[in-house]
Parts: structure tokens; C-alpha cells; sequence
């Protein structure tokens, strides 16, 4: 009962204001700035390593549409075939909701990998590495647009910092009739992915881990992909067919994304540092040691 008088009652409006049949929501007020100031970090890391200044302009147009687009198929092919495949016009409709994370980060990892091939001419991880650290911010600000949304929460909590989501889809009751607290679990991931960008912002700029191969997204995916693993044991099912499930389809998505992680940590620290020559203004390698 104490629990239930402490707890936080989340009942904003996701929507700012509209405009006709146009609406503006938090959930996208967030995600669009979560992008703006990702893409200003990374920009001053670039300069930080003196390299061409076109590149941070096509690295965030080809970044943002691999997120947004592969976000939309790994919601539709992991979670919600059965539906898309009898309804696939639905599949444009990114307005109505439906983004599933692991879906964005092998976006990522893929569109990472053709502009390092065929643009920075570098180890694909040389932009995978720098991309990790902002996107560890940016993930927490997407999961701020969940809170805003009053979406994917926890089950029902006796601890006092629980939230009645007024708003929210799942409605659990206790037997006077009223709404029980749950766990804010778009909190729990979010406040895990603020430290990870803190500890990716210190590693790269006092301890220089930008130099091994791999090291920062492999310490992004383990600490990113555990936090998911473990909240996911309080957060209610995304769809139907979750339920019953030992671990659900988030679980078993982050699995490969940890064991990457970890082989991509030992690969560093035994490659050790490396040196990159990127290309300058005028078409000549950066002099070694520079």
C-alpha cells in the first residue's frame, strides 16, 4: 500500500501540439534530437582526428536512414511477421509506431560496414568504435520517447519509485480496482545507457581507446545488450506470442549481440593499439604518429 502512495502517477500527453492532422509527439521530439546531438559529437571526435570534413555529412544521412529503416524491418520481421506479411503496405506506415532496436543495430553495423569499405577505407570498427559512443546517448534519449509514450514498462513493483501508467497499454489492477505501479523500465535502460556513453566518452578521450580496434563498440555491445537481457525479465511481452516464452524475443536477439561484444574486446586488447592514416583535404595520408 505504501508502495502505491509513493509511487509516481505518468499520465503526460505524448503529443506537444498539432497542426491539423499533423502532430508532433516527444517520442520524435527526442529521437530527432537524440540524432542532432549524436551527430555533433561525433563530429567533434572527427576533428579531433583530422578527418575530412564531408565525411561526418554522409556518416549521419546514411546512419539515419539505416537506423529508422532497419529499426522498422526488425520490428516487422521479428516480432510482427505474421501481421505484416498478410499487410505489407502497413510496413511504410513508421508514423503508426513499431521499431525494434536490434533491428537498427545490424542496420548500423551493415551501412558501417560499406561506408568503411567503399568511403573511409579504414577497418570497418574504426567508424564502428566512434559511432557507439554518441549512439549510447542517443538510446538513452530514444527510451526517454518511450517513457513519454508511456510504452514498453515493467510489470506491476512493490518498490516506492514505481509508476502508474495512466496512458499505458497494460492495465494491472489490484483488488480495490486501482491501477497498480510498475517498473520504469524505459528508466532502468535509459539511465544504463547514459553511463555507457559517459564511460565510451572518457575511455576515447583520456584513456585514447579509440587506437584499439573494436574495443569501444565491444564494450557497447555487452554492456548494452546485458542491461537489455536483464530489464527485459521485468518488462511486460511486446507481442502475444512472447508469452510462455523462458526468454523472450528481445533475450534471444541480444544473445549474438553480447557474445560479438565480448570477441570483439579480446580482439583488441590482444591486437592491441593500431595506427590509422586517414585521407586529408588533399588526397595524402596523415603522417604517421600524427
Amino acid at each position: 500500500m505504501l508502495s502505491s502512495i509513493l509511487a509516481v502517477t505518468w499520465n503526460p500527453d505524448p503529443v506537444i501540439f498539432s497542426l491539423g492532422a499533423l502532430s508532433v509527439r516527444w517520442y520524435g521530439l527526442l529521437y530527432a534530437s537524440g540524432f542532432l546531438i549524436a551527430i555533433k559529437l561525433l563530429e567533434k571526435m572527427f576533428k579531433h582526428e583530422r578527418a575530412p570534413e564531408n565525411w561526418i555529412e554522409k556518416v549521419f544521412i546514411y546512419i539515419v536512414l539505416a537506423v529508422i529503416v532497419g529499426a522498422r524491418l526488425g520490428h516487422v520481421f521479428f516480432y510482427a511477421w505474421d501481421y505484416y506479411s498478410v499487410h505489407p503496405v502497413e510496413i511504410f506506415k513508421i508514423w503508426e509506431g513499431g521499431l525494434a532496436s536490434h533491428g537498427g543495430t545490424i542496420a548500423m553495423l551493415i551501412v558501417a560496414w560499406l561506408l568503411s569499405h567503399f568511403m573511409i577505407k579504414q577497418n570497418m570498427f574504426w567508424l564502428g568504435d566512434r559511432l557507439f559512443v554518441p549512439s549510447a546517448l542517443m538510446a538513452c534519449m530514444i527510451r526517454l520517447g518511450n517513457l513519454m509514450n508511456s510504452e514498453i514498462y515493467g510489470t506491476p513493483t512493490n518498490a516506492p519509485w514505481g509508476f502508474i501508467f495512466v496512458r499505458g497499454g497494460e492495465k494491472f489492477f489490484d483488488v480495490q480496482g486501482n491501477l497498480l505501479p510498475c517498473h520504469p523500465t524505459q528508466l532502468y535502460e535509459g539511465g544504463a545507457y547514459l553511463l555507457l556513453f559517459a564511460l565510451l566518452w572518457i575511455l576515447y578521450w583520456r584513456y585514447n581507446a579509440g587506437k584499439y580496434n573494436g574495443l569501444l563498440a565491444g564494450i557497447g555491445f555487452v554492456w548494452v545488450f546485458t542491461a537489455r537481457f536483464l530489464i527485459e525479465f521485468i518488462k511486460n511481452d511486446q507481442e502475444a506470442f512472447e508469452a510462455g516464452m523462458i526468454i523472450n524475443m528481445g533475450q534471444w536477439l541480444s544473445i549474438p549481440f553480447i557474445l560479438l561484444g565480448i570477441g570483439l574486446i579480446v580482439r583488441a586488447l590482444k591486437k592491441g593499439a593500431v595506427e590509422y592514416h586517414l585521407p586529408q583535404p588533399s588526397g595524402k595520408p596523415t603522417p604517421k604518429g600524427k
